[in-house]
């Protein structure tokens, strides 16, 4: 969105809530300096987010040893999947790559389906946001615990989340939006990281999976779904 409103204009504010990488996509010259007409905040804080989520999965499924990363070739193979396979070495986990296209999951689904991973990885990307309820829906009609980088993966049905929260970014947007009223640039606000994340269980559907979740986790949740 920010990407299209920055092609109709370069002169009115643009301030993003939720952007994976400003710099990457042009949005900004750097974070510290953004030099434009954007500014906002960075909701992806990179692969150690996603290894903490395979470290969580793990926590949660003790006896996993095959875990399903379901993501696109690009991520699979770049700095995500690298260190993302790095961790699940440490953890005695054997990483298994169900690619899907940017419209459709049905291959990664039928690998799934012949070869039964004890777990599933879901990666984070605006298509796995996207497909949350389809995603949530096949894991659950297929008894595979999930964790997403979305709290309302959790809330579609899998079984745990661990994300930024969206919430926080947002009342944290309205305070730039004051700045900016006030007569502060969009150029000199630097793009902020995400300070706040949620740690989401969906105790209903690790009951349905038959999963009892360690008192730990249990402790450690933001909020639990009953």
């Amino acid at each position: 969105m920010a990407q299209a409103l920055r092609r109709l204009t370069k002169t009115v504010p643009i301030v993003s809530p939720y952007g994976d990488d400003p710099v990457g996509a042009g949005l900004v010259a750097s974070l510290a300096r953004p030099g434009g007409n954007v500014t906002g905040f960075v909701a992806y804080t990179g692969p150690d987010f996603e290894t903490k989520r395979l470290q969580l999965l793990k926590e949660a499924v003790p006896n996993a040893a095959r875990v399903a990363f379901l993501g696109m070739k690009d991520i699979w193979e770049g700095p995500v999947g690298q260190q993302v396979r790095g961790v699940a070495q440490m953890l005695n986990v054997k990483l298994i790559h169900v690619e899907h296209s940017p419209d459709s999951y049905a291959r990664a689904f039928a690998l799934m389906i012949g070869d039964r991973p004890d777990a599933l990885f879901v990666a984070f990307h605006p298509v796995n946001y996207a497909n949350r309820q389809l995603i949530a829906d096949f894991a659950r009609e297929q008894q595979i615990p999930s964790i997403f980088p979305y709290r309302e993966g959790a809330t579609a049905g899998g079984l745990m989340s661990y994300a930024v929260s969206a919430t926080d970014l947002y009342r944290r947007t309205a305070g730039l939006v004051a700045k900016i009223l006030k007569g502060a640039k969009p150029a000199d606000i630097p793009v902020e990281l995400p300070t706040k994340f949620e740690f989401v269980i969906n105790l209903k559907t690790a009951k349905a999976l038959g999963l009892a979740v360690p008192d730990k986790l249990l402790a450690l949740a933001d909020e639990v779904i009953e």
